[in-house]
């Protein structure tokens, strides 16, 4: 275990010199190149078998209930390779997250407050998800976030509320205490007082693609949790599914590839981090305010629900944004700052893609331009 180390991309066939592409039928890894954030070297760490459980992608949105790890760092050196990365198209939204502008993550208030009897309500206190669904506050997670996205849309409002006055305090207390504690310290008697909350983006269905071992198609590379794309999930994934699937595929990844380490040697004349020619790290402004506008953009555009102009004018802003990063990530000595921004820029961009290429409302992947896939 390397602690303050973190994986700046994955070694295969292309780091000697051979053309990889992703028709390519025999990529291999044999290991990754690792920044030591510490010194700020880059070590060459071969293995025999390589496991991505690099977590999801949530902060490539503005507002997100993942942790400030996930960048899609996994997921984008697998696509960098040329491994197979699909259904990025299905990123859910929880619906109630607590509105906290400037909190990182966003605090979840979970659906399970819903299922206790709390209504949602615009902010002059009307209740309006009959007009959407005949379940009312418990329908689905998509339908809510939609719902709820569009009637902040409508209103022009930054948020609305999930009311649980009516509920009996000591209960809700009781089911919810770190709810409760959380909004206490915010001045937020959720006995008293309604919550505020607003969607944010939550968890993938699409990562790297795996098979039922957890193989990638990249031979010697396996991925496991959030950063995988095992099929179990479609096109909306329900609760609690995902600590079954990285339970289940961990434990197969794990008999797999002991069962074949042992026919696998490490690979030799692996060249050394090139870092000739870079300078020092720029002003990190220039970093922060490229990761404020994809995520501006990807929540703009690219989030509850889409349209083929709106994903457009996405693609049209990132690349802009990714010539600029890439130009800097090749003059400056490498940070994992910079290397997070540079994973998020590439989720973003194979998000949008996938996006584009569905003509059809599917699940999570809701557009205005064409309607929803019955039964999806």
């Amino acid at each position: 275990i390397y602690d303050h180390h973190f994986a700046v991309d994955i070694i295969t066939q292309h780091h000697l010199g051979v053309e990889v592409n992703s028709r390519t039928p025999d990529i291999k890894c044999f290991g990754a190149y690792v920044l030591n954030t510490r010194t700020g070297e880059v070590d060459t760490v071969l293995s025999r078998i390589t496991l991505m459980a690099t977590g999801g992608a949530g902060h490539v949105y503005a507002t997100t209930t993942n942790p400030t790890i996930a960048t899609g760092d996994g997921i984008a050196m697998v696509y960098r390779a040329k491994g197979r990365v699909e259904n990025m198209e299905f990123m859910q939204f929880h619906p109630t997250s607590l509105y906290n502008p400037g909190e990182h993550p966003s605090f979840l208030i979970t659906e399970a407050m819903r299922g206790h009897g709390g209504i949602l309500r615009t902010q002059d206190g009307k209740e309006f998800m009959q007009k959407y669904d005949e379940r009312k506050s418990l329908a689905p997670r998509d339908i809510v976030a939609r719902a709820i996205d569009n009637e902040m849309k409508i209103r022009g409002e930054d948020f609305v509320y999930l009311d649980c006055t009516h509920l009996d305090a000591e209960d809700l207390r009781s089911h919810f205490p770190n709810i409760y504690e959380k909004c206490l310290s915010l001045d937020i008697d959720m006995t008293k007082q309604m919550i505020p909350v607003v969607p944010a983006a939550h968890y993938l269905c699409g990562g790297i693609h795996v098979d039922k071992h957890g193989r990638s198609n990249i031979q010697r590379l396996y991925a496991v949790g959030e950063c995988s794309c095992t099929g179990l999930h479609g096109a909306n994934r329900l609760a609690s599914n995902s600590l079954l699937e990285a339970v289940v595929f961990s434990h197969e990844a794990s008999i797999d590839s002991i069962a074949t380490i042992a026919n696998q040697g490490h690979q030799e004349n692996i060249p050394d981090w090139n870092a000739e020619g870079t300078d020092a790290p720029e002003e990190m402004v220039l970093i922060v305010q490229s990761l404020r506008e994809v995520q501006a953009i990807m929540s703009n555009y690219v989030g509850i629900v889409r349209s083929d102009l709106r994903l457009k004018r996405a693609m049209d802003r990132l690349e802009i944004l990714w010539i600029e990063n890439e130009a800097l990530y090749k003059k400056i000595t490498i940070s994992q700052t910079v290397c997070e921004l540079r994973n998020i820029i590439n989720v973003a961009y194979i998000i949008i893609k996938h996006a584009m290429a569905r003509k059809e409302s599917r699940g999570l992947h809701f557009t205005v331009d064409y309607s929803p896939v019955k039964n999806a």
